[in-house]
């Protein structure tokens, strides 16, 4: 874990190591109690075709799967 300081202009500098593994752009998430940054690929429509190249399964099996699901936990 690594720690940052904003400066006197309200800027965040994230250490090399953190940019150069996630990245140059971010997303602020406000949680109750802090923030996130979740990293922004340049192009997000590749970076999800590459997380699912290798799902077999169509759009809409994967829905009925999760809503399936959804019941199941929900005791439905």
């Amino acid at each position: 874990m690594s720690e940052a300081t904003l400066d006197g202009r309200g800027r965040l500098t994230l250490p090399k190591e953190v940019r150069e593994r996630y990245g140059e752009h971010y997303r602020i998430v406000q949680l109750h109690d802090g923030i996130k940054l979740v990293p922004v690929e340049d192009d997000p429509l590749d970076a999800l075709r590459s997380e699912f190249a290798d799902v077999e399964k169509t759009a809409e099996e994967l829905r009925q799967e999760g809503r399936k699901a959804a019941l199941d936990e929900a005791g439905r």
